[in-house]
């Protein structure tokens, strides 16, 4: 879920419970939308800020049954993208520290610059250095296929190289951002790499669906997923 925090997360739990699902993951909140924050985790200046959306989402995953965080780092005028990762990576530290104690790990996503120009990070080859950088246990990666076709490419090698710091896998069509079954990318390609590679986590479907929802999931039947 990505911005959930305007419904209580007792009743995204009981909504959970009741349909037999797990809520796997959230995003730290996006700040002021006004100014154009995308988040604040890598903004000089707001560190204090960012620290109170962490706590926010802490508090959420634990009422919720949220299991995971993507900390959203920000868009960053270039000529401060120095300055702002150092920002990051203290303020990293920081949450680190503090999602630990509820065994929540963080997960790191570059957004490709087509949809989202200016955010901090583009590519995996950044999230990754800071991971390993940081070489901390729970601060992991997020592997967004749409976001890695679209900025990048070169998918299935990406995956081999940054499997062991993938924490999430995340698809969609690419260039529609719809369903999987259409595009750019051989999904069940992608799906086998997942499996050769022994990923053991979830593949999270972040797609917009090109009609009704319940209608687009043929898409599981086609490609040969099971859900």
């Amino acid at each position: 879920m990505h911005c959930p925090y305007d419904v209580p997360a007792a009743e995204v739990a009981a909504s959970a419970r009741r349909n037999g699902l797990r809520l796997l993951g959230i995003n730290t909140a996006l700040g002021d939308a006004q100014r154009g924050d995308r988040g604040l985790g890598a903004l000089p200046g707001r560190e204090r800020e960012f620290q109170a959306t962490l706590d926010q989402s802490i508090a959420y995953c634990l009422a919720s049954g949220a299991s995971a965080i993507h900390v959203m780092a920000g868009n960053v005028p270039v000529t401060d993208r120095q300055r702002a990762r150092a920002v990051f990576a203290q303020n990293l530290r920081v949450a680190a520290a503090k999602a630990a104690v509820h065994d929540l790990p963080l997960l790191l996503e570059a957004l490709n610059p087509r949809d989202n120009p200016g955010y901090f990070y583009s590519t995996v080859a950044e999230a990754a250095a800071l991971i390993e950088e940081l070489a901390l246990p729970n601060i992991k990666l997020q592997f967004d296929v749409y976001h890695v076709a679209c900025g990048e490419g070169d998918v299935l090698k990406k995956l081999e190289r940054y499997m062991p710091l993938i924490g999430n896998v995340q698809i969609a069509a690419v260039p529609s951002r719809a369903e999987p079954d259409e595009g750019e990318i051989a999904y069940p390609a992608v799906f086998a790499a997942l499996d050769a590679l022994g990923y053991p986590g979830w593949v999270g479907c972040e797609y917009r669906p090109r009609g009704d929802p319940a209608e687009g999931l043929r898409w599981t039947r086609t490609l040969g997923v099971t859900l």
